[in-house]
């Protein structure tokens, strides 16, 4: 099952909306905000790469306030 952790930078002060929009998306298992470069740090999972790249492309990057996003994918050893 493919995971990642995607990195998120919003607008100022959108970072508890932002976080609280996540946690309702289908397929995001964690939401925290953080310190740092990045505001806000989500793992994400799906079935399979293309629903997750369905999942970062249409439904967390287009979330009102977001900026960017960083993904990094997760390997299975």
């Amino acid at each position: 099952m493919p995971q990642a952790f995607v990195l998120v930078n919003v607008e100022s002060g959108a970072e508890e909306e932002v976080v609280s929009q996540l946690k309702k998306v289908e397929g995001v298992d964690e939401a925290y905000y953080s310190y740092g470069v990045y505001d806000i740090i989500s793992k994400v999972r799906s079935d399979t790469m293309e629903k997750l790249k369905d999942l970062v492309t249409r439904k967390i990057r287009t979330l009102d306030r977001v900026r960017s996003t960083l993904t990094l994918i997760m390997m299975e050893e």
